[in-house]
């Protein structure tokens, strides 16, 4: 009988680089407004960001958008802090070995496009034919 080997599940440094790696494959127009993004890769959300969201199972948020939708923002705001995505690697790789129909890569890229998507305020729909643009 063959035994199968596993390796480790990839860190929190490789889950940042597939991020990183699907923010630059984001096309144009929207590439070049995330320039000023922060990006972060945390293993899960915190109590407080939790709590905000109502959730309670910190399994069931793999990705949050902080900051002010692009059409929403004014010269009013320049004091704010820069927009920030955080992915949150365990819920991730939890629904990355639930569904196991898609590669890490595949559902790093969609998290981070929906998170893209509430920068720029775009619908589901939007998101969808962006995520296939990045894809």
């Amino acid at each position: 009988i063959m035994s199968r080997l596993f390796g480790c599940p990839p860190s929190l440094e490789e889950m940042e680089q597939l991020a990183r790696s699907a923010l630059a494959r984001i096309p144009a127009p929207f590439g070049q407004h995330l320039a000023g993004i922060r990006l972060l890769v945390e293993d899960f959300a915190d109590e407080a960001a939790l709590a905000d969201l109502g959730i309670d199972d910190p399994f069931e948020l793999t990705g949050l958008y902080e900051g002010l939708p692009l059409g929403d923002k004014s010269i009013e705001h320049t004091g704010a802090l820069p927009d920030r995505i955080r992915l949150f690697r365990r819920p991730i790789l939890d629904e990355w070995a639930e569904r196991g129909d898609v590669t890490l890569e595949q559902l790093v890229t969609h998290v981070l496009v929906h998170e893209v998507g509430h920068h720029f305020g775009l619908s589901d729909a939007d998101m969808h034919a962006l995520e296939d643009q990045a894809g």
